[in-house]
């Protein structure tokens, strides 16, 4: 059974740098887009083979979640023998419980709607939500970018550093950064006012006159990051600020809110990031990431080191 590659239009360039990490020729893949918006994705010959379809499901999220599906039952209607979908940026994944009655939960319908169009495996990198595995119908691999960006922070550590959650939900993965930068942790406790307004109430941990490393899952608006920095400077922090994300969506206001609060950002290349004027962005590439797991996959070997912490 041969390894393929089938790239989505969200990502082509992660998808390539894939392939060639795994020395591996990708299946073709053409999409076409008809006047009305309306999708037909036809892919090359994948009978018999293992197909791993890389597509990160960020903005327009709607849009390549549809591509996405379509894809996948291409590949199955193609014969493909074993289908896994990676999706190194699974949206829908903020929405993995109700918070009022009447709410869809949207990860839950995301997941049955993949192992529905053909996918007997998923593949995500650090997804908004621990709870996305237990919700998936099929097996699900959660692999971390954490070890890929604490080794693009090695190279200019500010001095006196203390790595910060800018809220509850970020703990557990600014623990992962601590032990790696050898830093002290801080949290920031936050409420959602609305889809773009946070406000930040709490501070736990030291930081006067250290130099915050505000480590998040994803920023989307840049509102929790920006509310974070201004509780940071309300408690003496240093003014040098670095933020670090897998996930670099900057929609909306994000750009201006992230130029005016950091002196550094650092994300990886989950999703196909247009230039944002005014701001500045380091990439480090998780495509290593993605082929050490496809390979392992592959070989039916265990992810190990790869995996999320949960």
């Amino acid at each position: 059974m041969s390894l393929r590659i089938v790239a989505g239009t969200a990502n082509p360039s992660l998808a390539a740098a894939v392939a060639v990490a795994l020395s591996c020729e990708p299946a073709a893949c053409e999409v076409e887009r008809f006047p009305d918006g309306e999708l037909r994705p036809v892919v090359g010959d994948v009978r018999g083979d293992d197909v791993y379809v890389i597509e990160p499901t960020g903005p327009a999220v709607s849009d390549h979640v549809v591509e996405l599906l379509l894809v996948l039952d291409a590949c199955r209607r193609a014969g493909a023998d074993r289908i896994t979908a990676v999706v190194p940026y699974f949206g829908y994944a903020r929405q993995d419980r109700r918070n009022r009655s009447g709410e869809a939960v949207g990860a839950r319908v995301m997941v049955d709607a993949l192992g529905a169009a053909g996918a007997r495996r998923l593949v995500v990198v650090d997804p908004h939500t621990a709870a996305l595995e237990a919700m998936c119908s099929v097996p699900a691999e959660m692999l971390t970018a954490v070890p890929v960006l604490a080794r693009g922070l090695e190279s200019a550590m500010p001095g006196r550093a203390v790595v910060v959650a800018p809220d509850l939900g970020a703990v557990k993965l600014a623990e992962h950064y601590a032990p790696l930068l050898r830093c002290p942790v801080a949290v920031v406790r936050k409420r959602r006012v609305s889809g773009e307004a946070v406000r930040a109430e709490e501070l736990v941990g030291e930081v006067e006159d250290r130099a915050p490393v505000v480590v998040d899952d994803m920023i989307s608006t840049g509102a929790t990051i920006e509310a974070a920095v201004r509780v940071l400077r309300a408690h003496a922090a240093a003014a040098e600020v670095v933020v670090v994300a897998t996930h670099g969506l900057l929609v909306g206001s994000a750009p201006e809110r992230l130029a005016a609060v950091t002196s550094r950002l650092l994300v990886t290349d989950s999703l196909s990031r247009a230039d944002r004027p005014g701001l500045e962005v380091e990439v480090r590439s998780i495509a290593p990431l993605l082929a050490d797991a496809i390979g392992r996959l592959h070989r039916d070997e265990d992810l190990g080191d790869l995996r999320a912490r949960s």
